[in-house]
């Protein structure tokens, strides 16, 4: 019994030790083939910093006044409704305004109306793949234009223009 206990008490009381071959004088085998290590041969990816100016909603909104005042203009015609549907926040990177939506089966001018704001803005409608219950990705400028959140789900009215 004590021939089982003793290796066992041995392995386990020196498992944790990186330097085990240090501590016995046994030499490490060093790898013939490889001169560099993996770790600096392979810098790992690092993600670019957002500048502090980029850091707030604000910032990232790329549209000037002229096109947040163009596109909150009272439509001059009724659209025909295409339907409602629930939007998150899309890409932050994509500039301009726009609602990415399975209602629509081509790029076209539309109007986006938030109910609980009351606000519309007029949007670029792009084709987005899904049945058309599914939710719709909109643009950080068209967010902020009819007041959603930009962190919540937004239920919003969804028309074509002319």
């Amino acid at each position: 019994m004590t021939r089982i206990i003793i290796p066992l008490f041995i392995v386990a009381a020196s498992a944790g030790c990186s330097n085990l071959a240090d501590r016995f004088g046994i030499e490490r085998a060093q790898p013939e083939t490889a001169s560099v290590s993996a770790e600096a041969a392979a810098p790992a990816p690092t993600a670019a910093p957002i500048a502090a100016s980029g850091s707030s909603a604000e910032a990232l909104d790329t549209t000037t006044a002229a096109e947040r005042e163009a596109a909150t203009r009272a439509p001059t015609s009724a659209g025909s409704v295409l339907g409602t549907t629930v939007v998150s926040l899309g890409s932050a990177a994509e500039p301009g305004l726009w609602l990415k939506t399975p209602l629509v089966k081509s790029e076209q001018p539309g109007r986006v109306t938030n109910p609980a704001t009351g606000k519309s803005a007029a949007v670029t409608l792009i084709p987005l793949e899904g049945p058309s219950t599914a939710g719709s990705r909109m643009s950080l400028p068209a967010l902020r234009l009819i007041g959603a959140s930009l962190t919540d789900l937004t239920t919003v009215e969804v028309s074509a223009e002319g």
